[in-house]
């Protein structure tokens, strides 16, 4: 067995240095031409190396490949602008209602049709929700398409999120409210004030840097029991939005987290801190809590964690049903079949040469065989098949998944591109790794293993249970990511923006909490939040019919 499997790694690693043109005697002539694209995304994420393996094999099955290009100590306005004051862009960027008002994108639904696994990325109706107010489609969601029909083991948004090392201490405790959620982690730090190496732990920090401040903002929502509509919460029985920032929810959620700065149990650089910093105290180990989404967070932390043995000590997260008390039930989580983003996606830019070969590098990248280079790797060195044509990972293939060099010298999942999420084209294997329910809980941590069990569940999304999508309109903040300046509730959203910015961190960290939220209710009411509510109940009404 173990020469069968020595033998196969052999094969395909000759395979792999074909492919990217270092083996002998390979002439110029007979190489593949490759086209080269650009791309810019508006998060912060690491470069691949040069010659990074799989995205060579994907080139040579493709004829292209893209250099990406991510933040890096910009913020995502800054260098949108800047794109915008040039007139100069890469060929795919993260589209907006900014650069289509700019002129930047190219109009993309009168070439979909040549484009197969394009096309049928997403139904008619689908496609039609992307259309711009001039009939035309300019950008193409990369997440929450699917072909669903596997069980979901991943919480991908929003929570509560606490390490399993405080939960184990207490013995696995019932904790659904915000108050025993903090209660729990001040009795943690007083009896471990350290890790075990002596680094002090920090009992719950909150990350607000940029468009991320949604960590501090939003939870109130969540905590009276309705999903992630990001910009409002919407009664489904009536049919009407709330303004979650005026609750009495919100006001007592603040309240606590005043009282826990000023006891000492939020960290005092959570407001002042980077995103970059944030990530960095997360991958210490020493951070016990946090709200935020699991995508911002877990795949920057996971290999640092694993690598640095932090996994046995329990600094592994898992999420928690919490909402401002027992009775009301959460919706942290909702399904995610078709639940996408219509607000933006990847485009492509008036600066493209080749319009026709960037879309023909997204079609190709659909392909089942691509998917599986992207998502799962190579056969033979990333993952097994079964003899029922079951993908698997051995624990050699595991550690490899969460090598970091490997991250960025041999796997191109190429992430910020669209993706065929839920159950592959051979209806038979998860899309990705990550989400194969066998490999899923075969590749839990053991800490997060005994955590689940403990509470009787298998998976993430067994801890907060699973909610499908509430209705047609949602998630509203689709539209509220679409305003610009140039509509009114645009100039008031902005407006709201900015002195939330300003005022929730002065909330928190108040000596008299009752006269710096009446200051900022002052501040925010100001703003004339009724004339964005309107809109969206307006855009809402839209969206399920009612004329």
């Amino acid at each position: 067995m173990i020469r069968k499997r020595v033998v196969a790694i052999a094969i395909i690693l000759v395979a792999v240095i074909a492919v990217i043109g270092i083996s002998h005697g390979k002439s110029e002539k007979q190489e593949k031409e490759i086209k080269d694209f650009t791309a810019f995304f508006d998060v912060q994420k690491s470069e691949l190396n040069a010659e990074n393996e799989i995205k060579e094999m994907i080139a040579e099955i493709t004829g292209a490949r893209c250099w990406e290009t991510w933040l890096v100590g910009q913020s995502r306005d800054t260098v949108i602008n800047t794109y915008i004051a040039s007139g100069e862009y890469p060929d795919f960027i993260s589209g907006s209602s900014e650069l289509y008002e700019a002129g930047a994108l190219v109009a993309l639904d009168e070439y979909l049709d040549d484009y197969p696994y394009l096309k049928n990325y997403m139904k008619d109706y689908e496609w039609d929700r992307l259309r711009l107010e001039d009939g035309h489609i300019y950008w193409i969601p990369q997440f929450g398409v699917s072909n669903w029909g596997i069980e979901e083991y991943i919480h991908e948004g929003e929570a509560f999120w606490i390490q399993t090392r405080v939960l184990k201490w207490d013995d696995y405790p019932d904790i659904r409210t915000v108050e025993e959620y903090f209660d729990l982690i001040e009795r943690y730090m007083q009896a471990n004030p350290v890790m075990e190496d002596g680094t002090p732990n920090i009992p719950y920090t909150i990350l607000c840097d940029d468009w991320r401040y949604f960590c501090l903002e939003n939870p109130p929502q969540f905590l009276d029991g309705y999903p992630n509509d990001g910009c409002c919460m919407v009664d489904p029985v009536t049919n009407k939005v709330m303004d979650y920032n005026i609750t009495p929810t919100a006001k007592e959620y603040f309240r606590i987290l005043n009282e826990e700065y000023n006891k000492g149990f939020v960290d005092p650089e959570s407001f002042p801190q980077t995103y970059e910093e944030y990530i960095a105290k997360l991958s210490t180990g020493a951070v016990l809590g946090m709200v935020d989404q699991w995508w911002q967070f877990y795949y920057a932390i996971d290999p640092i964690l694993y690598n640095q043995g932090l996994k046995e000590q329990g600094c592994d997260y898992v999420p928690l049903p919490i909402t401002i008390d027992r009775s009301v039930e959460n919706q942290w989580h909702v399904k995610r079949n078709n639940e996408f983003d219509v607000s933006s996606g990847i485009a492509i830019t008036t600066s493209c040469e080749d319009v026709r070969g960037a879309l023909q590098f997204l079609n190709d990248l659909l392909s089942p065989d691509v998917m599986r280079l992207r998502f799962w790797g190579v056969e033979g060195i990333d993952y097994e098949v079964n003899e029922e044509g079951i993908f698997y990972r051995t624990p050699e293939q595991r550690v490899r998944g969460n090598n970091q060099e490997l991250g960025a010298s041999h796997f191109c999942a190429y992430p910020y591109f669209p993706r065929k999420e839920g159950l592959s084209e051979d209806g038979k294997n998860a899309f990705s790794a990550e989400y194969q329910p066998e490999e899923a809980y075969a590749a839990l941590p053991q800490d997060v293993r005994e955590c689940l069990d403990a509470y009787g569940c298998k998976s993430y999304v067994d801890m907060l249970g699973s909610h499908d999508i509430p209705g047609p309109w949602y998630p509203m903040y689709s539209y509220t990511d679409m305003l610009t300046e140039s509509s009114e509730a645009g100039r008031v959203h902005k407006k709201i923006q900015e002195v939330k910015h300003m005022w929730l961190p002065q909330v928190v960290m108040a000596e008299d909490f009752e006269s710096v939220w009446n200051s900022y209710m002052e501040a925010y009411q100001g703003c004339n939040p009724e004339i964005l509510y309107e809109a969206i109940q307006k855009e809402l009404e839209r969206r399920i019919g009612i004329s």
